[in-house]
């Protein structure tokens, strides 16, 4: 997995036979623990193991409910029931897959931002970044098709809306529709279809982050600065400095997962999912998940459906092209006063999206919609393009080193800047 020459050295006589058939030990020596990184990374650089940790738990605590589970428009809901009432522990696993979706999506947007703000999409990270991109759309699939099984108002009529969406898309519109309803409309075929898809596609999402890492330890980590490792003394092995950090993060993020599964349970999702599904009774404001709000905002901006559908899948594929959009030759936002303020004005218009995908599409609503979705639209088609031709950029450090320890400094043995004072011997 890495580009890296190991230097794992096997010291039993098992271990040496062992590496010298399958040499597994030295891929995860040489890529989880002597792996180079940059010594300048800050805790935003965690959030690739937290979804790591959260892809995992989000696994098992769904393989568990799989089993309780009954993929039935009569039995679903009563199935949902079961779970949280009878099932030993079940109100535990099945709260912690509910929440687990949102804490996925809080830490995957941050990662993402993350990404945009210091360039991380730039060359040589093409690849490595459109496999995020993919990983994406596959986690907003797999978000859907698990919103739609507890088999509540919300989850039927959430699958009714998306499905008929799909029907716009000109010469496969209908065939799609037709294939996930697996009739004539949404029913008992359907939750089927989505119940399986839903299982199926989170061990795609970890197939494609097993090439999403393989990409980053073949290119190596991008960092705030935005230069690449040009001696040794840039960088520090990933086992301690980064697996710590690491772990720490993810232990951090798992309390703040704790808050809503113990304090805050049914806080991120919506009342009328605790009614059974009825097709002859349409909840008065039908809304998805609060991490779909900003693309359900760009949807319903365009008063065409086709329009509608267009943009806001756009609005993902968008994000693919920005490694060709940004023309700067420059990386990180940290150096480019010009850029920064825009991708500021470009967090605030995300927010400001999902916020108005949460309001019923009438007046100021619609009008706010649209001249957010506008200037999504226009933070990559123009801002970026013409923002990196006319922009100039503060200087750079000279290295990684230099960005840590100031200009002129070197760094010793022990880690510290050469010819820092040293602490005074104690008395004994």
């Amino acid at each position: 997995m890495s580009a890296h020459a190991t230097t794992y050295v096997p010291k039993s006589r098992f271990a040496k036979w062992f590496e010298a058939r399958l040499p597994i030990a030295g891929l995860v020596h040489s890529s989880f623990i002597a792996f180079p990184v940059p010594r300048n990374l800050n805790y935003f650089w965690t959030f690739g193991a937290i979804l790591m940790a959260m892809l995992g738990s989000q696994i098992i605590t769904g393989v568990w409910l799989a089993m309780h589970y009954q993929p039935s428009a009569t039995e679903a809901f009563n199935s949902v029931e079961h779970i949280m009432r009878d099932v030993n522990y079940g109100w535990l696993l099945r709260y912690m897959h509910a929440n687990g979706a949102s804490m996925f999506f809080i830490a995957v947007y941050v990662h993402m931002f993350r990404n945009l703000y210091y360039g991380s999409y730039k060359a040589p990270r093409e690849v490595l970044y459109i496999l995020g991109v993919i990983i994406y759309l596959l986690m907003m699939a797999t978000a859907f098709l698990g919103y739609t099984l507890p088999w509540g108002q919300m989850s039927f009529w959430g699958a009714t809306v998306i499905t008929n969406i799909l029907a716009a898309i000109p010469i496969v519109g209908d065939t799609i529709q037709s294939l996930l309803w697996g009739g004539y409309s949404v029913g008992n075929p359907t939750i089927n279809r989505f119940f399986s898809l839903h299982y199926l596609l989170p061990f795609m999402i970890a197939g494609v982050v097993v090439l999403h890492v393989w990409a980053l330890h073949v290119t190596g980590q991008n960092n705030p600065t935005g230069i690449p490792i040009k001696t040794g003394k840039d960088a520090v092995p990933f086992t301690p400095y980064a697996t710590i950090k690491d772990v720490f993060a993810v232990v951090v993020f798992f309390v703040f997962f704790a808050y809503w599964i113990f304090l805050q349970p049914n806080y991120l999702g919506h009342a009328d999912n605790y009614i059974p599904a009825n097709p002859a009774v349409t909840p008065a404001h039908i809304v998805p998940e609060w991490y779909f709000l900003p693309f359900y905002a760009i949807l319903r901006a365009v008063p065409d459906k086709l329009g509608g559908v267009i943009l806001m899948f756009g609005a993902v594929i968008i994000l693919a092209l920005a490694p060709w959009l940004d023309t700067s030759r420059v990386r990180s936002a940290n150096y480019r006063p010009i850029y920064r303020q825009f991708f500021w004005v470009f967090i605030f218009c995300c927010f400001l999206l999902g916020w108005l995908g949460s309001k019923p599409p009438e007046g100021g609503y619609v009008l706010a919609s649209r001249i957010a979705t506008f200037y999504y639209f226009a933070h990559f088609l123009i801002v970026m393009p013409l923002v990196g031709l006319f922009e100039t950029p503060k200087p750079l450090p000279g290295s990684i080193l230099e960005s840590v320890t100031g200009p002129g400094k070197q760094v010793g043995s022990s880690g510290m800047p050469a010819g820092a004072a040293a602490a005074p011997p104690t008395k004994g």
